[in-house]
């Protein structure tokens, strides 16, 4: 059996994911691994087959999306050029994970593909989201659209949506609380972050950045570059995650038992939607860093508790499922 898995490289949710899921589909036959897209730290150990430009956002430093620097980023000739061209027709089971290219290839070639993602879950009517509608529905539809669909979110929302994958990383680990706060919120400036967390002195920081390639400290405060098992050590051991309004991070940090409180990016829809499921099991949400935000992170800090979960390790036997149900003969 030949499988493609295409993997969207835009923030490090779909990668770390994808570190639990290659293992296991290489045990069904050859797997080739696409992934495009360029926000991602983190990577896959085992060799790409397809690496492409993709469509990506880019990270701002005021808490949303850098419009300006996402739009110099595009190249909608090589995407054109990339999504005509892509070879598919040799695979027995296409699988993506919010990965435009070889969705829409499929589409153009008129084969089946199956969502392995977080996206899809919103498919699902009952899949939490602000009341009012947003234009960012048309994204979940059309961005990367798909003929089958297997979801992952906080709770089992539909009949195909499944609670996350937790990586056999996060399984292993035994939880401590050296009582310092893990942060990672990419779409911050590391300065911005400073300012404000620099204002609670009794508590030690460790911000995860983007923007740093080597550790310093300042205060009470920190700042490393993004690396898995420096990021890993370090949410084991602390008393609480603050982060945006990704899906992995939380997940992982509610799995281990830690309190978490999420500050979505401003004008990311799927980010409000994820806030929103998380504030439902408890989960304390802001939307701003300013005058208000020094109050509520104290709040936090001193009341907080962290979120009972049950995310049963079911990986193996969905991929089996999957394998069982959408390959071809």
């Amino acid at each position: 059996m030949k499988i493609l898995y295409a993997i969207q490289g835009t923030g490090n949710g779909h990668i770390s994911r994808a570190r639990e899921i290659v293992p296991l589909l290489q045990q069904y036959g050859e797997l080739d691994l696409l992934v495009s897209g360029t926000e991602a730290e983190v990577s896959l150990s085992q060799p790409l087959k397809y690496r492409l430009h993709g469509f990506s956002f880019v990270f701002g430093t005021k808490g949303g999306v850098d419009k300006w620097a996402t739009f110099k980023l595009m190249d909608l000739r090589q995407l054109w050029h990339d999504v005509h061209h892509l070879p598919l027709a040799q695979y027995d089971l296409i699988i993506n994970d919010f990965e435009p290219v070889s969705a829409w290839a499929c589409r153009i070639q008129k084969l089946e593909s199956v969502s392995l993602s977080h996206q899809c879950s919103f498919v699902s009517p009952n899949t939490p989201r602000p009341a009012k509608w947003n234009y960012a529905e048309w994204l979940f539809k059309y961005y990367s659209p798909t003929t089958h669909h297997i979801g992952f979110h906080f709770e089992r929302y539909d009949d195909f949506i499944h609670t996350p994958v937790i990586r056999s990383d996060i399984r292993k680990l035994e939880p401590t609380d050296l009582g310092h706060y893990t942060v990672y919120l990419p779409a911050y400036d590391d300065k911005i972050l400073v300012k404000y967390l620099g204002q609670v002195k009794d508590v030690q920081w460790e911000i995860f950045s983007k923007r740093q390639k080597t550790q310093y400290r300042e205060g009470n405060i920190l700042i490393s570059p993004v690396n898995n098992e420096a990021f890993n050590k370090s949410m084991a051991s602390c008393e609480g995650l603050l982060t945006g309004g990704g899906f992995e991070g939380p997940a992982e940090a509610m799995f281990l038992k830690k309190k978490v409180m999420m500050i979505p990016m401003s004008g990311q829809y799927e980010q409000r939607c994820n806030a929103l499921a998380a504030s439902k099991l408890s989960v304390p949400v802001i939307h701003t860093i300013d005058d208000d935000f020094v109050p509520q992170l104290n709040q936090w800090i001193q009341n907080g508790k962290a979120i009972d979960v049950d995310f049963p390790d079911e990986t193996a036997q969905i991929i089996d499922n999957m394998i069982k149900q959408y390959a071809k003969a």
